[in-house]
């Protein structure tokens, strides 16, 4: 075991008991409900803790980047799902991890992305396994859930020898809603948007055996998943100001922080300047609403007690500002740990963890990275 005051700062702080509840507390809700998790791998990028969140050792899995599907494929995972626009540069990766038999699945809504893909598995003499993208929400990207193009890409890619495997959607602007009833409501539009697309594709012929869904607040606040085969979310196994803002957690559940040396004052005995700036808190600036109580990161005292009224007000680069209506007047070297705004944007300016249990160090866990 190794002491806080040990560690280098700023650094990445990661509760393992926290992080234990939060994993068991989502998984126990979806059992409840009948459906699967496929947990989202991009807010822990590591394999540990990806297997304290996975049904077994092989999966399923959802990932962000290649650099991810590679790293948790070398750990035997199997089940593997790509859920971002498939860029035609990044199809020969995808190939060579399916020729390895990672079951990599990959996303797409649109022809020319699906002719692209056809065009690439018959030079390369491979099958590749698609889901439709739908829109629940107008947030992002996707096709609508009573789009004839659904039909029309379904049947491309199944005349050019490619497995149709069914759709995947995002209610991606659950963060933008500030009541629980809204995200309950916005839940059940996402269920009933990728249902609704998956009837259009068995209608027309299509077996569409995989229904996703996924968003951590509506896989909190969603009641019905009937026909829905499986919910993607991610930073619950974390959590952080954002979901405490939207009500999925409390701050007191947020199992990552960073641990922060104050190196000053301002001058006029204000504020506290710390070693933690953007580039390890991150300049995501969470809920609009929010935005004045949580900064850029609650603060905490070195044991993980929240300080009252205290927030980082302003970041640069590698310089923080603490402050609040009373600021303690906390000596050059005390050490405090702020709590993230966004737990994946915090995480990836790290490289690893160092993993507490009983407040001291317990080991080192490291993070993959990359695209």
């Amino acid at each position: 075991m190794t002491s806080l005051a040990a560690l280098p700062t700023p650094c990445l702080l990661l509760e393992e008991e926290k992080l234990q509840t939060n994993t068991d507390r989502l998984a126990r809700r979806l059992h409840e409900r009948g459906v699967s998790l496929r947990p989202h791998l991009k807010t822990c990028k590591n394999l540990e803790i990806a297997r304290r969140c996975m049904e077994s050792p092989h999966g399923p899995a959802t990932v962000s980047t290649l650099a991810e599907a590679e790293y948790f494929a070398a750990g035997g995972v199997r089940d593997i799902c790509y859920a971002v626009g498939i860029a035609p540069n990044k199809l020969e990766r995808v190939a060579s991890l399916r020729q390895r038999g990672i079951d990599l699945s990959i996303v797409l809504d649109n022809e020319e992305s699906a002719r692209l893909v056809v065009d690439f598995a018959r030079c390369r003499g491979c099958r590749m396994a698609v889901l439709l993208e739908i829109d629940c929400d107008g947030h992002r990207a996707g096709l609508r859930p009573d789009d004839p193009r659904l039909t029309a890409i379904a049947g491309l890619l199944q005349e050019g020898g490619q497995e149709v495997r069914g759709v995947l959607t995002h209610a991606g602007s659950a963060y933008d809603l500030p009541a629980t009833e809204a995200i309950t409501a916005l839940a059940a539009q996402e269920c009933a948007a990728a249902t609704a697309a998956a009837g259009l594709l068995r209608e027309a012929g299509f077996p569409c055996p995989v229904v996703s869904v996924g968003s951590t607040p509506t896989a909190f606040f969603g009641e019905d998943f009937s026909g829905i085969t499986e919910v993607r979310a991610g930073v619950y196994v974390f959590q952080d100001l954002v979901m405490a803002g939207l009500g999925v957690c409390r701050p007191e559940d947020i199992a990552l922080s960073v641990l922060t040396t104050v190196i000053g004052r301002q001058s006029d005995g204000r504020a506290l300047i710390i070693d933690a700036g953007w580039t390890a808190l991150s300049r995501d600036a969470g809920l609009p609403w929010r935005r004045d109580d949580f900064g850029y990161g609650l603060v905490c005292d070195e044991d993980g007690n929240l300080l009252p009224g205290l927030r980082v007000s302003e970041t640069n680069q590698e310089h923080g500002i603490v402050s609040g209506p009373v600021c303690p007047a906390l000596p050059v070297g005390s050490h405090l740990r702020i709590l993230p705004v966004h737990a994946c944007a915090t995480a990836s300016c790290f490289d690893s963890y160092e993993v507490l249990q009983a407040g001291q160090v317990s080991r080192r866990l490291g993070r993959c990275h990359g695209w």
